[in-house]
């Protein structure tokens, strides 16, 4: 008898739909709602700008190489 069976299958299948339920229910509870600590937290806007200049680091030097070298 082997591991994939129909059996495995449908638990599998199962337990994946229960873990997804639970999971967003978990992302909703974690996200913040309208109030005072509504919006992006000090550390959230750090990262974002930092993202967008690693962004513009690699594109800039990305265009600076030059074709054929």
């Amino acid at each position: 008898m082997g591991i994939v069976n129909r059996r495995n299958a449908v638990l599998g299948w199962g337990v994946w739909k229960i873990a997804k339920r639970f999971g967003k229910q978990k992302a909703k509870a974690a996200v913040p709602g309208p109030g005072d600590h509504a919006g992006l937290n000090k550390g959230a806007l750090a990262s974002l700008v930092a993202a967008v200049g690693g962004a513009l680091w690699f594109w800039r030097k990305k265009s600076d190489e030059t074709p054929g070298s």
